[in-house]
């Protein structure tokens, strides 16, 4: 049992040394690739030949790791040409720092190359966007000044229209070539300009450093988050515009429907009042006709209490004539209690109306 126990422990110990120096060994590893990129790098005529053999040579004292420290007599016991071949902490540090330059440049001009190739595809994106839309245009023209003519029920479109159509396109192309062309050209001489100026900075001493780049760039992320939000307000702005468009057009059609009320309101009321005159009219007509009327019957009766018993002849004749008074009498009462009645009844459709109106302007 002691024998198992001891050799469990035995194993265990070799596997965790194993593990360190596998580790130890990757990071050997990569300590050599990196000082192999970094001799790779350097020119060998500016090096001494002690500095090339040294450089050549191999590196094994790189270690790095927890366990570096048990190797350290059999250091002590390399010779001191060996020795010598040791690179120092500095040298390390500087290899470093000088690898990491190395890929802050290569990310650099890595990002710079990214950029360039997705502001050439975005330019590619932009330029078939604007092709579509002339695409499109041109489609459009030619349904509209020339495919419309085409076989209709059987009449052909005439050539000379399809020629005419082309030949002002491709004059509108090539003016637009030539506008093109002289945009070219000023922009090659503002170039050439700004250029002319870069140098002239350069050589005085005035060109931009890294620190001022970063500060534009820092500039130019606070200008697109400023950008952003002014977006964002705008899109907030347009959400807006539209809820008020709805409520507008919402109220303009109550607005139609409440106008349409008040102008079939109005013809009802200067219909009502032209029919108000109209019996107003006749009712003046009416009592001027009672007062005929009473006037008359006093008349009537005035000569009723003068009268004298005449002959049997006369009195004959003065009866039929009375009983037709009297015929006539009742015939215009009756006329007159009918245009009473009449009067009373328009009277009371007056009143209705003037109420129902009264009313729906108040509603409005």
């Amino acid at each position: 049992m002691e024998k198992d126990s001891v050799t469990e422990a035995d194993k265990i110990q070799i596997s965790e040394l194993l593990e360190d120096l596998r580790r130890s060994n990757a990071a050997l590893r990569t300590e050599t690739e990196m000082l192999e990129s970094y001799v790779s790098r350097l020119d060998p005529r500016a090096l001494g030949p002690q500095a090339v053999s040294e450089s050549s040579g191999s590196v094994p004292s790189m270690e790095m790791g927890p366990y570096s420290g048990r190797r350290r007599d059999s250091k002590a016991r390399r010779p001191s040409q060996e020795r010598s071949q040791v690179l120092t902490l500095e040298q390390k540090c500087g290899i470093a720092e000088r690898e990491m330059e190395e890929m802050r440049d290569n990310l650099e001009k890595l990002r710079e190359s990214s950029e360039r190739v997705l502001d050439n595809y975005k330019a590619t994106i932009e330029e078939a966007d604007i092709r579509l839309v002339e695409v499109r245009k041109a489609s459009y023209e030619f349904d509209r000044d020339v495919a419309k003519t085409l076989k209709k029920q059987g009449v052909r479109m005439d050539a000379e229209k399809v020629t005419r159509y082309i030949r002002n396109r491709v004059k509108a192309k090539e003016t637009l070539i030539q506008r093109l062309r002289l945009k070219n050209m000023v922009l090659r001489t503002q170039k050439h300009k700004l250029q002319l100026q870069l140098r002239h900075k350069e050589e005085m001493g005035e060109a931009l450093h890294k620190v001022d780049f970063q500060q534009l760039k820092t500039k130019n992320r606070q200008y697109l988050e400023q950008i952003d939000k002014l977006n964002q307000d705008l899109l907030r702005l347009k959400l807006q515009d539209g809820n008020t468009l709805q409520v507008c057009n919402h109220y303009k059609k109550e607005l139609q429907i409440l106008t349409l009320q008040s102008e079939a309101l109005s013809s009802d009321i200067v219909s009502r009042e032209d029919m108000l005159k109209k019996i107003e009219k006749e009712t003046q007509q009416t009592e001027k006709e009672r007062a005929k009327a009473e006037a008359r019957n006093r008349k009537l009766r005035a000569q009723l209490a003068e009268f004298r018993v005449p002959d049997v002849l006369s009195y004959v004749k003065v009866k039929a004539t009375h009983t037709k008074l009297e015929e006539s009498v009742r015939a215009w009462e009756r006329k007159v209690a009918i245009a009473e009645m009449e009067f009373k009844t328009l009277s009371k459709a007056w009143n209705k109306r003037r109420a129902a109106a009264g009313a729906a302007l108040a509603h409005i």
